[in-house]
Order: structure tokens, then sequence, then C-alpha cells
């Protein structure tokens, strides 16, 4: 076997190819981060064997840095894997008492791994084409989180501009309070509209639900209204709404990219009560390819919802917290699609009360629910059954 160890930089990689002994092949070498490096890393290869059954490629899960190498190998059909930093960090520190850190270091480290780790998986077809699952979802979450920092701001400006409003709405996150602030942003504005053209814009954009006495009630309330008259402020309100307004169309055409995603894989998770296609995917795409795993307890501490455990002499731990050391992304995905299967699906809604009523926090409550549809999810999508309550 011939075990090739990557780490991998921005512009450069630094490459140990070791052989069965553990013998250097080539002294470690580094290659630039473009097609004349990676045809010098497959060259090197090449002249040692031709089988690409007797290699095996290892590199750290460096985010974007590693995508595009990471590709290369898989289209050359090479057995790679991606190994967790955290993992190679304690195993680099494992061969030597030396606070030794270098990119050849971590390069041979790597491939040490390789050699000796048999529960390594590799990295499948499956795993790498999730990645566009991946990237959609994750790019989906940065732009809800942007989007409820906006409303944040709509709703202190309203409370400078309009402070009345937000009790004569039942929220001010509308499409017909948008409207309405969009044009008039702020007290005064409104105090000064005709009638007939302010119950046109509320009419119109609340879709008929609104009409003449919503319009009055509106305009009363910001004649008598100790709202401040800021120009500034009110420049600010209306262009913290058109950015609300654009981010949610970009949100809305992620998520039916995302749709489109799914239905091609047909997930039997889909079956499950309370999930829905956001939150589906996103474990679907933090996980990638479930046979990497050996057990659900794996994809746990993969999400870092396993115990940390304490142990020393006669001392053990019997108040251990989750790690929370794995997958932010999988682990807020998890947490929000159980409190929704805990709502929908009768099973897991006893299994809730049943914890609750044990003693134990509701979050805390929620996390042993989570683990339970993890062990679900784990057996659904290796047999491919779906969801039978």
């Amino acid at each position: 076997m011939i075990y090739v160890g990557i780490d991998v930089a921005k512009d450069k990689h630094d490459c140990s190819i070791l052989g069965s002994e553990a013998e250097k092949l080539f002294p470690v070498f580094t290659i630039p981060n473009n097609k004349a490096g990676y045809d010098e890393l497959y060259q090197k290869i090449s002249e040692l064997t031709k089988n690409k059954a007797e290699i095996k490629v290892g590199l750290e899960a460096t985010g974007h840095y590693s995508l595009n190498i990471l590709g290369s190998l898989i289209d050359k059909g090479l057995t790679t894997y991606v190994i967790n930093p955290l993992h190679t960090n304690l195993y680099r520190k494992g061969l030597s008492l030396r606070k030794t850190k270098t990119d050849k270091v971590d390069a041979y480290s790597i491939a040490m791994m390789l050699m000796t780790d048999k529960t390594l998986k590799p990295y499948s077809d499956t795993s790498y084409h999730s990645e566009e699952l991946k990237s959609l979802t994750r790019y989906r979450f940065d732009k809800v989180q942007e989007r409820a920092k906006l409303k944040s701001s709509v709703s202190r400006l309203v409370n400078i501009l309009f402070p009345e409003l937000e009790k004569l709405v039942p929220t001010l996150h509308m499409a017909s309070v948008y409207a309405l602030l969009s044009e008039m942003p702020g007290a005064s504005y409104i105090a000064s509209c005709h009638l007939t053209h302010l119950k046109s814009v509320l009419y119109t954009a609340s879709r008929g639900r609104y009409g003449d006495e919503v319009a009055r009630t509106i305009r009363n309330a910001a004649r008598d209204s100790i709202g401040s008259v800021m120009p500034s402020k009110s420049l600010e309100l209306k262009h913290t709404i058109h950015l609300i307004d654009v981010l949610t169309a970009e949100i809305e055409e992620v998520e039916k990219s995302i749709k489109s995603i799914m239905d091609t894989c047909n997930s039997p998770i889909m079956t499950i009560p309370g999930i829905s296609y956001r939150m589906g995917a996103m474990i679907l795409a933090e996980i990638g390819d479930f046979t990497r795993f050996s057990s659900a307890d794996k994809i746990l501490a993969y999400a870092g919802m396993s115990p940390s455990t304490y142990q020393s002499g006669q001392l053990n731990s019997s108040h251990s917290h989750m790690e929370k050391r794995g997958s932010s992304y999988l682990r807020y995905a998890l947490f929000n699609a159980t409190k929704f299967v805990c709502k929908w699906d009768e099973s897991y809604g006893i299994y809730l009360s049943k914890k609750i009523g044990e003693g134990k926090h509701y979050s805390v409550a929620v996390s042993h629910a989570a683990k339970k549809l993890v062990r679900l999810i784990y057996r659904m999508e290796l047999t491919g059954e779906p969801y039978h309550g």
C-alpha cells in the first residue's frame, strides 16, 4: 500500500508519501495549488504504482481550501479520506513529546494516520456531491441570520419613529407594514398622508385584509404619536426594509434550489412528520455519506451532542454536559428538527413529555429526543425505508 498525506493550505500543499513499512518513498515535498501542482503529485504517485486500489490519500477538512484538490482526487478515482483536524492534532501530539508543528510534520502525520487508524472511512461520491447541498443550506442559514439582524433594526427604528404602531398590528414584520413604512417611514409621514392613499397602500399590500377602519386607526395614532421626526432614521428604516425584501427574495431562490436537490435525493428523512425541506436538507448535507459512520452514536459525536466524560482515579463525573465540539450547523438542525418532530409525531411528543416529567429542563429533554431521532434517521438512511410511526 501507498499512503499519501496532504497538508492543505491556500496557495500550496505539503505532501508526504509513505510505503507499507512507513518508509518515506519521497522526501516531503510542496506543490502549488494549481493544475501543475496536482499533475506533479499524480506523477509521483504513478511512478510508484498504477494500481489505484493500492493508494490511500488523506487530507484535513480545512473548509473551502480543500475542495479543489479533493474534487481532483475523487475525479482521478483515488481512495480519499477527509480527516477532522482535531483528530490529526491529537494524533500528531501522540507521535512525539516535542511541541513540533509544521506543515511537513502535519503531512507526515496524516500519512501515518492512514496507515495505522483502521476506523477511518473513505470519502465517497455521495459525500462529495452533497457539498452542493451543504453550501446551499449554510448559505441560506447565513442569509436568514443576516435578515434577522435587519428585522431587529426595523423594530428599533419603529420604536423611535412611530412606537404606537407595534400595538396596532399583529407584527411589524409583515408585508403590509413593510409596504406602509417603505413609503411613509415615520409617524409624521403617515399623519400627513391622505386617508384614501393610506387605505390603498394597506389594502393592496394586505391583499384586502386591511381597509378603511385600519387605515383610520393607524393615521389617528400617527397624529397623536410621540415618535421623533428624524429624516436620517426614516431613511435608514426605508433602506433596511429594502434590504430585507432583497434578502427574502434571495432566500426563496436558495430554498427552491434546495428543494430541487432534495426531490432528486428522494431521502426517507422527508417521511418523518415535522421535518421540512430546510431542516432535512441541513441534516443530510452536514452528515453526508451515512456509511462513513459505523453507528448512530458516531453521528452524535460528530454533531457534538455526545456527553463529555471526566474520570480520574476514583472520581467519575455524573453530570456530564454536551461536548459541543462538532458541527454546529448539524447540531442546530437536529435540535430544531426535533422540536417539530415532537410537535407533529405522537410517540416523540410522549417521549419529550416523559423526559420533562423526570425533572429535566426543556432543552435537555429535547436533546434526549434528538438522540432518539438521530438513531431513527441513521437506520432509515441505511435501509432506505420510510418512517412508519
